[in-house]
């Protein structure tokens, strides 16, 4: 069974969150050290292949070592009702109909004591597993663990023997134009072997927060699902997850490190936790930069912080301006989202952040994402003043409690003009407009005097509410 996305093209706005997903276990198992580690790293026994390994040889010396412990994973689920309500949409294979009471994936064994990784929507409904070898053996399998984020599952058989497995490699240390080898289910052939390069890596294909896919072209198809991608040296790099919709010889892989972190938190705490920071934020267009004062458009804006968070602890700010954090860069929202939800509760890191022109560094300790309030996605989104296209409104009281806004903050848009600049800025009757160019208005009149002081064809920067979500949106004067 295989995922299948359509791209989704442009940046979308996020805020930092995390849930806890689920975690199916009666029991947890044994495993082989003390940190849980119960799969083994690079060169560890069984030996991959010789260090002197050729691609422009041949492939055969790899899929020889490696194929025995890839298995064909096979789900069956009790009828379900078909539910069509709109046109058939490439994410159906995923998110729609399933008429049939049988699915197939692939996956592949990480011990000799019988744990078995695959993706978690191959056995997401499954009401019984079987697990089939290269060898013909089958086996029943219970779900340990799963994770609808990463899309990762933990199933356990019980083996007469030793089972053959796969040693883990380094992800991070993958490049882009490493030979890459996948081994699959697809359509129901078995132990299909497929070679490639990465194409890319931190692929975001929209299929959720913590989206940080390998690409490859080497040929995925629905079955290879769960399917692991190996690197030169037979070691898994990858979790083969996604296909494109409408391409071929794209496929979409999950880091292997991520893995590394799934398996370990579904051993130790029974259920998988991500950090959460307690902040909603805004990818820093040129627009946005523009009105923050800066000169390039590198970073994230924070355009809201939530109250007694690990960000507000911290010391983070409405405005701020997130350049690193824990020494990385962060270019997008999807990043920093990732790299938060990677680090444990309870973890201190560094942020460093422009506020006011000023680089700051910060020490946050992030918390659980399973009891940190959800913050919303950021979204763009009179007193008639016919130049800025729109009029506002007394903020009503209880609306301002609803936002636990201070007394008398905030004036609502009660009209957009569809051919105004806040059209073009993407307003709508209701939002809220708690600011403009840093400074709190509290009336329409406030809202009108700030908005004078801006000339005619410069712009000014506005803060919103919509709903929960709080964001800038930049606004131009005629």
């Amino acid at each position: 069974m295989q995922r299948t996305f359509r791209i989704l093209v442009g940046v979308a706005i996020i805020g930092i969150m995390a849930t806890v997903l689920f975690c199916h276990s009666s029991e947890t198992p044994a495993a082989t050290e003390k940190d849980f580690r119960i799969w083994s790293e690079g060169t560890a026994s069984p030996p991959a292949v010789p260090s002197g390994f050729n691609p422009g040889a041949g492939f055969a010396p790899l899929v020889q070592k490696v194929k025995p412990a890839v298995v064909n994973v096979y789900s069956t689920a009790a009828p379900r009702a078909v539910r069509r309500s709109v046109p058939r949409s490439p994410l159906e294979d995923f998110f729609g109909e399933r008429r049939r009471s049988n699915a197939l994936g692939s996956g592949f064994v990480i011990n000799d004591q019988g744990f078995v990784l695959t993706n978690n929507h191959v056995v997401a409904q499954a009401d019984a597993i079987s697990v089939k070898t290269d060898d013909g053996r089958e086996y029943k399998a219970k779900i340990i663990g799963r994770d609808e984020k990463y899309d990762l599952a933990l199933l356990k058989v019980e083996p007469e023997a030793k089972l053959p497995f796969v040693v883990f490699g380094d992800s991070d240390a993958l490049a882009v134009g490493d030979w890459v080898i996948a081994i699959g289910n697809p359509f129901g052939l078995a132990h299909t072997v497929t070679a490639g390069i990465v194409s890319a890596k931190d692929r975001v294909i929209g299929a959720g927060p913590f989206d940080d896919f390998i690409q490859t072209d080497a040929s995925i198809n629905p079955g290879n699902s769960g399917g692991p991608l190996f690197d030169a040296q037979g070691r898994v790099v990858g979790i083969n997850t996604a296909i494109h919709a409408a391409g071929q010889g794209i496929g979409f892989a999950v880091p292997v490190n991520m893995a590394k972190t799934f398996i370990r938190d579904v051993l130790t705490k029974g259920r998988v936790t991500r950090g959460w920071l307690g902040v909603a934020l805004q990818d820093l267009t040129p627009e946005l930069a523009r009105g923050l004062g800066l000169s390039t458009a590198r970073g994230v804006v924070v355009s809201q912080v939530v109250p007694g968070s690990p960000a507000e602890k911290a010391g983070l700010q409405r405005g701020d301006v997130i350049k690193t954090f824990d020494g990385k860069p962060i270019e997008t929202g999807t990043i920093l989202t990732r790299l938060v939800g990677m680090t444990s509760p309870g973890e201190s890191r560094s942020v460093t952040v422009l506020r006011n022109g000023t680089e700051k560094t910060l020490t946050v300790v992030s918390a659980d994402g399973e009891t940190g309030d959800v913050e919303g996605e950021g979204t763009r989104g009179s007193e008639d003043a016919p130049s800025l296209g729109l009029k506002v409104g007394k903020l009503p009281p209880a609306e301002a409690d609803r936002l636990r806004l201070k007394a008398g903050q905030g004036v609502v848009v009660t009209d957009v003009d569809d051919e105004g600049p806040a059209a073009e800025a993407e307003l709508r009757p209701g939002d809220i407009i708690i600011e403009v160019n840093r400074s709190p208005v509290s009336s329409p009149e406030e809202f009108w005097t700030a908005t004078a002081r801006v000339k005619p064809g410069d712009s000014m920067l506005i803060l919103v509410v919509r709903g929960q979500n709080y964001f800038y949106v930049v606004l131009q004067r005629p």
